[in-house]
């Protein structure tokens, strides 16, 4: 991965409070680990911006080298990496995603 590439990456996970990096979009999502991702966040009804990796190929790769995690979607909250869609369907299961965002203090979507 490029250090442009790390940057952009970088820069967006540190400029929004909830980011998705998934395939497709939140009307039109891609695969089904990204659409359950997309209903999880809509439940939490938080606030939140996506990037769709399918259209840049070096975000694409290169999220996967930023996190050092093989899969797409990647969820982050507040700049640290929370995971993937199975580790947001348990930790939305167990209450913890919820708590993870009142803890960050996350605002609820507009």
């Amino acid at each position: 991965m490029t250090d442009a590439v790390q940057q952009r990456i970088a820069d967006i996970v540190k400029g929004n409070d909830v980011v998705l990096f998934m395939k497709g979009t939140p009307l039109f999502p891609q695969c089904g680990f990204s659409s359950r991702a997309i209903a999880i966040l809509e439940h939490l009804g938080v606030g939140y911006d996506t990037v769709d990796v399918l259209q840049d190929q070096a975000i694409r790769q290169g999220i996967k080298t930023f996190s050092d995690w093989p899969t797409i979607p990647q969820l982050y909250v507040k700049g640290e990496f929370v995971g993937g869609s199975d580790i947001m369907m348990e930790m939305y299961e167990a209450g913890e995603l919820q708590q993870l965002m009142t803890d960050q203090g996350v605002a609820a979507a507009n």
